[in-house]
């Protein structure tokens, strides 16, 4: 079967994209190279092509209480032009899928899935939705960039009139021209850094690509798989099949913040997770770094004593802090800081340390 290709591919070809199968796309793992892309970002700017996440619109007079019912956060709680991260759950509490909510008005929401769920997750939505709601897959509709990294405003500003201090830290405007073209734009990413992700229609992608790479010159590169990754594990974000998944609830998975238990509102999965923080979670997430020499990485299994407490979620080297770090799904009773556990590297158990608040610091605009 053929692979899918964004509306950027020819950027891809043209840029000397090394291309994979990437989820049935078609999508460049590096340019450059991962640990130069990854500094660019974290020193100056990257631009990437996001294009193959989905988009779905939800609308009706109902919308924003199916939301509220759809997922974990507080999407009574946002403001018109306000963006939020959220889950939604199985009624197990485990996780369909994490996304972003975007809130035109009480009447209009937009949610970016991720890539490889968003049929599944359609069919979510499509099955819970109260009547009178229309939800619509219009990923067809977008090409996606993110220009992400503490230059990433700079270079954009250049080929913009509106004044991108107006757009603040998960907020959006959907009327921003860029170089002549109309498109949504919203400071978020997935990265750590400071940045925006511009949602455009795909005749469009090509031109704005070429134009933010023109107006940033030395300052900005292409950016592919490779170093998104290693962006997100740094600054702990979430990756849908290694920290989160249909058996990891939000509670294990250490994302507690975005689920509204606390609301009168119901939410699908609420009740499940109700009872998890009542009984007390037996597993959660963890961050480590490595004492002895090894590279981590994910489903490797971890052990204490003997006993297997766990496996890795994401591991890695990581480009900013230089050096070994990990995520880890573990029992709770091994998850104090300082707790030595051994994860197995090669059939060889070598020794971790339990860190708390020891990854990349997020640099983000935020003036409110």
């Amino acid at each position: 079967m053929a692979l899918k290709r964004t509306p950027l591919f020819p950027m891809h070809e043209k840029y000397g994209g090394k291309l994979v199968d990437f989820g049935g796309w078609e999508l460049s793992v590096q340019f450059s190279g991962i640990i130069k892309e990854h500094h660019m970002v974290r020193q100056k700017a990257g631009l990437f092509d996001v294009s193959h996440m989905g988009e779905i619109e939800v609308k009706g007079e109902k919308a924003e209480d199916f939301v509220q019912y759809l997922v974990t956060n507080d999407a009574k709680k946002l403001n018109n032009g306000q963006v939020m991260y959220s889950l939604m759950c199985y009624e197990d509490g485990g996780i369909v899928d994490d996304l972003l909510v975007y809130k035109y008005n009480p009447q209009h929401f937009f949610l970016v899935v991720n890539a490889a769920n968003t049929e599944k997750d359609f069919t979510w939505i499509k099955e819970h939705a109260f009547p009178g709601v229309e939800v619509k897959n219009v990923s067809d509709d977008y090409a996606q960039l993110a220009l992400q990294g503490p230059k990433a405003q700079e270079i954009l500003q250049k080929l913009t009139d509106t004044d991108l201090d107006t757009i603040e830290f998960f907020w959006f405007k959907p009327d921003v021209k860029v170089a002549g073209v109309s498109c949504l734009v919203s400071r978020t990413g997935y990265t750590g850094e400071d940045g925006f992700e511009i949602y455009i229609s795909p005749n469009g992608a090509v031109h704005v690509w070429e134009e933010i790479i023109k107006a940033g010159g030395e300052d900005v590169v292409p950016v592919g798989l490779g170093a998104r990754d290693t962006l997100r594990f740094e600054a702990k974000l979430p990756l849908y099949g290694q920290e989160i998944d249909k058996d990891i609830t939000p509670l294990e998975a250490g994302l507690g913040y975005f689920v509204k238990l606390k609301s009168e509102d119901d939410f699908i999965g609420k009740k499940a997770l109700l009872k998890q923080k009542e009984e007390g979670l037996k597993r959660i997430l963890v961050e480590f770094k490595m004492v002895d020499k090894g590279i981590p990485r994910h489903g490797y299994e971890v052990y204490k004593n003997g006993e297997k407490i766990g496996h890795v979620t994401t591991g890695a080297h990581s480009p900013t802090l230089d050096k070994a770090i990990g995520l880890a799904l573990i029992k709770k009773e091994y998850s104090e800081e300082g707790t030595e556990i051994e994860v197995m590297i090669r059939n060889k158990p070598v020794t971790a340390r339990v860190m708390k608040n020891s990854f990349y610091k997020k640099q983000t605009k935020n003036k409110k």
